[in-house]
């Protein structure tokens, strides 16, 4: 193979139009551009979204913002933080007692295992897989 009879595959690229080269190919006169107007004209061109003066429907519409709201029923939390729960048993309410997640929060999740020295006991919480082998070497489980 060289580099002088590479050629792109069939069907795959299309011979140009050739526009104003008279009536009989369709596409004379006018060009395809239609009759008048600022798009028919040699730099007829206005910025994406312009209404011709209108205010746009950009600029119309409210602006609302974007709230989603399945990330304020998630929370994470690290595991040194729960270093001065004194609870045999840790879920979601106990958390919600000490203040350390939202009162909105419904999935609960632990990371960051460094150290864990207590024996706890989690039930209803997701833990990260470094956080679940720290808890079972201390001794907890996950319920």
């Amino acid at each position: 193979m060289y580099l002088n009879t590479i050629k792109p595959a069939i069907g795959s690229t299309r011979v140009r139009v050739r526009v104003g080269r008279g009536i009989g190919c369709g596409m004379g006169k006018t060009c395809g551009r239609g009759h008048k107007g600022q798009k028919s004209r040699s730099g007829g061109f206005h910025k994406v979204g312009f209404e011709g003066g209108q205010m746009p429907i950009q600029r119309r519409l409210p602006k609302r913002g974007f709230i989603n709201f399945n990330k304020r029923l998630q929370s994470s939390l690290k595991l040194s933080d729960l270093g001065n729960i004194n609870e045999s048993l840790i879920n979601i309410d106990i958390l919600r007692k000490y203040n350390l997640i939202s009162s909105r929060a419904i999935k609960i999740k632990i990371y960051d295992a460094s150290v864990c020295d207590k024996k706890l006991n989690f039930e209803g919480i997701r833990v990260s897989g470094n956080v679940k082998k720290a808890i079972e070497s201390a001794g907890g489980t996950i319920l």
